[in-house]
This record gives structure tokens, sequence and C-alpha cells, in this order.
């Protein structure tokens, strides 16, 4: 895939990246409608503009492990990213950049989508309504952040805000921004097939797997299990026979994959541009603190596992290696050495963390190539067993796909569960918890599924701080879980002062 350069002026509320993506080379600077959408090749270059945000997810996926009881913030002291180590100990508030940059971010990937899909009509030609159809799906993936973050949000649908719009825009029920996304990504489901026509391209897959997850997030439950069924069912995904290799950069848009973020190593970021880069940054922050040995490369050490998600695997679960990486026992094995930071627990994020000869330009840390698998089969499988089992629909079918995921795991099938109903419950809890660590998931399961408070809060104590030597040196802060509060985020209040302090700042901050 070529490299993408793409620049588009909006507003600071919803301020964009001149970033790069992986589809085709485009340079336009062109705003005007009338100058634009005049052919198959303007709409496409718009799409992969709108494509581009994805990118500056990886945010996103780490503040969501961050937030939960998987990880600790980590880094180089308690004031290193200020709004990460605030947001893992609960104390964010109003102000706070890494807050800002998810709703900046997020909104101008809506926008992006937007400005195609206020022009949708403009010209005919064979094929536009696939072009259409991945707009849509941006536009609801878009959104879907936005309401997992910050709740109820300004709202807008087929046009794009501009300077002085967002003094009429309306902070808007997440009730009707949930049934938009939906409405999005029926359309984009019946509009198009399994196989991309380009790799890293949505799919009929994607907008299945989304759609039942928004509609898992609003207890839809039959909704959700019609959905996700009829894409297992029908779709081309499977799990991939050895987990260990899922995470690797050369098993990348691999047949478990539904939806995938690219990056590459393009140069081009940098710590005051972040967003510029067309490298998964997580990955360099997750990584290894003065790491010298085999395999891996240095990193900021960053969303540390905590002791409490170590002990969740249970024995025998072949999954624990590839997700956890114990730096104690690999430094006994290898020799390597490393340094401790903030909050060092002995673990890493070991599926996205950066290996070496992954980046071959710029600096690994911020242009490191490995894809985010945003939406696994895996993932759809469990959220499967979730709406069966929870929407009393079929227990007997929650239970088949859930062992489809255990048996991958502990490589039989003794393990599998035969549990019902509650138990059953708690089981698919579990599995999603050790299937899915480190990709984002954990604190808006939490939330969606009313466990936040006791979960989060049931692990102070647990999250014991190391010193090189593996030694307990002290305990993680306790957090308080605040409900009614902490279930979203603050708008930032810049965002609320630039459009006329009309919008109503979320409960309690």
């Amino acid at each position: 895939m070529k490299n993408l350069k793409i620049t588009f002026v909006f507003i600071a509320f919803i301020v964009m990246a001149s970033c790069s993506d992986d589809f085709v080379d485009v340079k336009s600077n062109n705003e005007n409608s009338e100058d634009y959408f005049n052919s198959e090749e303007d709409y496409q270059q718009a799409l992969i503009a709108a494509y581009d945000l994805l990118q500056s997810t990886y945010l996103n996926v780490m503040m969501g492990e961050i937030a939960s009881d998987n990880t600790l913030a980590g880094g180089g002291d308690a004031n290193d990213v200020a709004g990460i180590q605030q947001v893992d100990d609960m104390i964010h508030t109003q102000i706070n950049e890494q807050l800002r940059n998810i709703w900046q971010w997020m909104y101008a990937g809506v926008n992006r989508a937007n400005y195609i899909l206020e022009f949708q009509d403009k010209t005919d030609f064979e094929g536009k309504e696939k072009i259409l159809a991945q707009a849509k799906f941006l536009r609801a993936y878009y959104y879907f952040e936005l309401v997992k973050w910050f709740g109820d949000v300004p709202f807008a649908v087929d046009t794009r805000i501009q300077f002085g719009d967002q003094f009429s825009i309306e902070k808007t029920p997440k009730e009707e921004v949930y049934a938009q996304m939906e409405e999005d990504l029926i359309y984009a489901s019946d509009n198009l097939t399994y196989i991309p026509e380009q790799v890293g391209r949505i799919t009929k897959g994607s907008a299945q797997a989304l759609l039942g997850k928004i509609y898992l997030y609003q207890d839809k439950f039959d909704l959700a299990g019609a959905v996700l069924e009829n894409l297992i069912d029908n779709g081309p995904h499977d799990l991939v026979v050895d987990y260990s290799t899922i995470f690797e950069n050369d098993n990348e848009n691999n047949i478990e994959s539904v939806f995938e973020v690219q990056y590459t190593d393009q140069e081009g970021a940098s710590f005051d541009c972040l967003q510029c880069s067309e490298g998964n940054i997580a990955v360099g922050f997750n990584g290894i603190r003065n790491y010298d040995g085999p395999l891996f490369e240095s990193g900021f050490s960053f969303n540390v596992p905590t002791q409490e998600v170590v002990d969740e695997f249970e024995e025998g679960d072949n999954r624990f290696e590839t997700a956890i990486l114990d730096i104690n026992a690999w430094a006994a094995e290898t020799g390597a050495t490393f340094g401790t930071g903030h909050e060092h627990t002995g673990y890493y994020n070991r599926k996205y963390i950066s290996r070496q000869g992954d980046a071959n330009t710029g600096d690994a840390n911020l242009t490191n190539p490995n894809n985010y698998r945003a939406i696994r089969f895996a993932d759809v499988l469990l959220m499967a067993a979730e709406a069966l089992n929870r929407g009393g629909i079929s227990d007997d079918r929650a239970q088949m796909y859930l062992n489809r995921v255990r048996e991958r795991a502990f490589g039989d099938s003794d393990h599998n569960v035969l549990a019902s109903g509650t138990a059953l419950t708690n089981a698919i809890y579990h599995e999603r918890r050790v299937e899915l660590v480190g990709e984002g998931h954990r604190f808006f399961d939490l939330v969606r599924t009313g466990r936040a408070k006791t979960e989060i809060e049931n692990n102070n104590g647990i999250d014991v701080i190391r010193n090189a030597e593996g030694d307990i040196i002290s305990v993680h802060d306790d957090r308080i879980f605040q409900e009614g509060k902490n279930e979203v985020f603050p708008i930032p209040l810049i965002e609320i002062q630039l459009a006329g302090n009309q919008w109503e700042q979320n409960p309690e901050y």
C-alpha cells in the first residue's frame, strides 16, 4: 500500500491531523466541494482521509486498559504524561490533555466521514455504494468511541462541523447516536462483501461485528445474537490455530482479524505531533524501560499489567506467555537487563511491545508498524456467547462459542465450561478478560455490565509495585470509582468554552 498525505482545515473543536495511511498517494488542500467530488478518485481520496484517524485510536486502546483493573499507568515517574496518570488514579478532571486528544481526534474522524456523506449524491459512478458504506462504518466507529468515552455527545450527520457550527450543534442523548450507528452499520453490512477490495479495508464482517457490539452495549441481546451468529455462520473468519502468532508483525490481517487498524513505519512522528505518526505509538509507550537483550526493543514502560490480571489466568492457559511478559523471568532466562519506571509491576503487555526489526525507519517507539487488531473473531464468539446467555436465548450455543475459544487456549476440551445461567455469564466475563487483555476493552466491558465499581475497587491493595529484582516495595494507591460519574469521562473544558458554554458537563465533573 502506498502512502497518503491529505490535509483538511477545521475548527479547534475537531482539530484535524495531517497524517498518512496505507492506501494511495494523495496531495490535496482543496476543501471546496464545487471543485471536489467530481470523480470516483475524489471520493476515494476523501475516504482514505477518513480512514486516517483510525491510527490515532492507539490512545483509546492504551487508556482503555489503564482505566481498568488490568494495568497501571506506569511511565517514568508519577508526573510522566499527567493525563494518563490521572485516569489511572480516577482523579481526572475536565482539564486533561489525553482526554481532549481522544475528543478531537475522534471528531476529526467523524468530520472526514461526514464530508463524504455530505456530498454523497453529487457524482454517480459504479461502486459508489461501497465507498459510502465504508464512510458510514467509519462514522459509526468514531461515534462509538466518543459515546464510550463521553456518553451524550454533540452530534452531526451528513454534514461537516465547520467554524461557527459548534454554537448550534446540541449535545445529543447517546441513544440517538446509537440509532444512527445502527443505521450506518446496517447499510455498510448490506453493501460490502466479506472479502475486502484491498487489504485493511472494511468488510461486511467488520460492519456486522461492530453492529453486534453496539447492540450488546445497549443490552439488545436478541439483535446482537442474531447479527453475530450470522457472521459466525456465514463469514470467512476463524480462530488462528496458534494464539502466540496473532500479534506478530508478520501475521497481520489474518483469518481471525475482523477489523484491523493499519500502521506502517513511515517517518513523520514527533512528540509534538503524535497523531502525525504512521506507527502504533502505544507499542513504544508499552515497551520495556531501558531494555538490553534479545527480541524486544526499549520503550517507556506505560500500561503495565497488574498482579491481579496475571492471577486471572488459569493453570495450563497457553495464552499467558503471549499476553504477559514476566520481565524478571525473561531476564533470568536470556540475560537481558532492564530498568524500572513508575509503578513497576514486573509485567508488560507482550501483545503490543516493540520487537527488534519491526521498524526500519524513524524512531522505533513512534513509528512501530504493528497493526491493532480492533475486532478479532474470538471477540465475536465471546460477544455472541454473552448475548445468547444474558438474553436467555440459548445457553447451549453460548457454551459452544465460549468453548471454541477455550479449546484453543488450553489445547484440549478438558477445560470446557458446562455451566449455565449466572455461572456461565461469569465464565464469559472471565474469558473476555484473559482472551482480550491488553487490547483496550476491559474498562468498557466493566462499565456496560455494571461491574466497574466492584471490580476496580476490589483490586485495591493487589497492585504490587516491585523493584528490578522482583521484590515488593509498595502497593498501588487505592482508587475510588464513583458511580454516576466515572462510567464516562469529562468533556474537555476548552471544548465547552469554544461552544459558548452551551454543552452541559457530564455529572460530577
